[in-house]
């Protein structure tokens, strides 16, 4: 442990991808895969840094000798001691949780010589670090208030449009895209199973009748199961419901 050489990056102590695996005794790629897999789970600035440009350019200029950072490097991840205590978390090794104290005792709490501070002033320091941190949990409680408050204030007059866009923030704060068909086929099973309905039965019988008046199957393929919701009020009240509660519950009014 004594080995690891030490960086800081904005006055923090940081530790590469590949100090952190050499610690924990498993690969880096085990360590990008569990951030990859539970991304929405790490703060920028909490957890981790991230290098790129000339941010990159200049740090790898800072440690020209440290062969952890290759020159060919297009992207550098830095973890903090918070960082490094959720990747013991998820590697859940007997190892991993054995080192990360001594990362502590030895890499993170290791202060350099100073000379020893009054009791009186380690005392204001201790309350001025204490009052910070209280501000940043009511700031962060109060961002999450605003949040939940325009989330309880979806408009159900403009329902389809606002709708859509908490799925597509629950999507994104989920990790991306890839997630909003997922979470309307979960909003739409929860409102089938809240009202007593069967939105696909409704949806293909909508589509019969509108085949018997003779509408062209194109328009009749783009309906959905939002122009079923749009045609019962109850419906649209239920699902503007489930909406709300799906966005605070993923992070959306947050």
């Amino acid at each position: 442990m004594n080995n690891l050489i030490k960086i800081e990056h904005e006055g923090k102590k940081v530790l590469t991808t590949e100090q952190l695996a050499q610690v924990y005794e498993c690969s880096p790629k085990q360590i990008k895969q569990n951030f990859n897999n539970n991304i929405e789970k790490f703060e920028l600035g909490t957890h981790y840094f991230k290098l790129e440009g000339a941010e990159l350019r200049d740090f790898k200029n800072q440690v020209e000798n440290f062969d952890l950072v290759s020159k060919n490097t297009p992207c550098l991840y830095l973890w903090t001691r918070r960082g490094a205590s959720r990747h013991c978390k998820m590697l859940g090794t007997e190892k991993a949780w054995e080192m990360f104290d001594e990362l502590e005792e030895t890499y993170f709490n290791r202060q350099s010589a100073v000379p020893e501070l009054s009791p009186q002033l380690q005392v204001l320091i201790n309350l001025e670090m204490k009052q910070k941190e209280h501000d940043r949990l009511i700031a962060e409680a109060n961002k999450r208030i605003d949040g939940i408050r325009n989330v309880v204030a979806l408009n159900p007059n403009d329902w389809r449009k606002e709708s859509s866009a908490l799925i597509n923030k629950m999507a994104l704060s989920m990790g991306g895209y890839e997630h909003v068909k997922p979470l309307r086929a979960e909003s739409y099973k929860l409102l089938d199973e809240r009202m007593g309905v069967d939105l696909q039965t409704r949806l293909t019988n909508k589509r019969r009748r509108m085949a018997d008046e003779g509408i062209c199957k194109s328009r009749r393929d783009r309906l959905n199961q939002l122009d079923v919701i749009a045609e019962d009020k109850k419906l649209i009240e239920g699902y503007v419901a489930i909406i709300k509660e799906m966005a605070i519950k993923y992070g959306a009014a947050a």
